[in-house]
């Protein structure tokens, strides 16, 4: 049963432009419990869309789909080493493999960042519309040459990362978190696209148990995706910041046991 925060808007329903995507179309709806259509959806509310570029999410005129391809400029060697979040996720004496969790992973593109500097990450994603467009970017990214390499190194569930961190059987070097930005952030940190996601998945309103199940899985570092000026999550300042022009990563340094 789906809870409050996955419930999916009235109506959304899965379209299919051809035959040769019908097929997927007609599993995923089954397995959201919506009706799949074939054709292209009409102008206005929210739809989900398949065809020969992959599974994407539209409404009011906009086109979201998972898209891994237009980040490879950002995954050169020289570029990946600026990336905010890369500099975060650094850790002294570092494991040869280190790892990663996700614990909101949306379109997937800061765990790819993590993956691309050689972390493995396990990407949790609890509203199964945002998990269908993310597993779908994933396929299409382990099927290219540039991204493959990466790809392998992501591992998505679809569920609560809460319950997953409460219940880790090791613990892991690194755990991002990014709420999504409270709904009165104004579209300079949320790009117009991004808006749509919002219809689907609300802000963080559960920001204390959020952060105390990544604490409790023990980590090596906490890092926590925030709008510039934003509040510390829950509250609690971090032992250092990391800063962009719109948004920073809060870094917790947890005692090794």
């Amino acid at each position: 049963m789906m809870t409050e925060q996955t419930r999916l808007p009235y109506g959304l329903a899965v379209y299919a432009e051809g035959d040769d995507v019908l097929e997927k179309a007609q599993g995923l709806a089954a397995r959201l419990k919506i009706s799949a259509i074939q054709g292209r959806p009409e102008p206005g509310p929210l739809a989900l869309f398949w065809d020969s570029d992959g599974l994407a999410l539209t409404g009011n005129g906009q086109v979201l789909r998972g898209d891994f391809i237009r980040m490879l400029p950002r995954l050169k060697t020289a570029n990946l080493q600026k990336e905010l979040l890369v500099k975060a996720a650094r850790l002294k004496g570092a494991p040869p493999a280190p790892t990663a969790i996700d614990a909101t992973a949306g379109l997937g593109e800061d765990a790819l960042l993590l993956a691309a500097a050689g972390f493995s990450v396990r990407l949790y994603e609890r509203d199964p519309v945002i998990a269908a467009l993310l597993a779908n970017a994933l396929q299409r990214a382990a099927a290219s040459p540039a991204l493959s390499e990466a790809a392998a190194r992501m591992e998505l569930t679809e569920g609560d990362s809460l319950l997953a961190l409460q219940n880790l059987q090791s613990p892991v070097d690194v755990v991002l978190l990014d709420p999504m930005f409270p709904s009165r952030q104004k579209s300079a940190l949320i790009k117009k696209k991004f808006q749509l996601l919002q219809q689907l998945e609300r802000p963080c309103s559960d920001e204390e148990e959020m952060l105390a199940a990544a604490v409790a899985a023990a980590p090596r570092k906490i890092v926590i995706k925030r709008p510039l000026k934003g509040p510390y999550l829950a509250g609690r300042k971090p032992d250092y910041s990391i800063a962009g022009k719109a948004i920073r990563y809060d870094c917790i340094v947890l005692p090794r046991a």
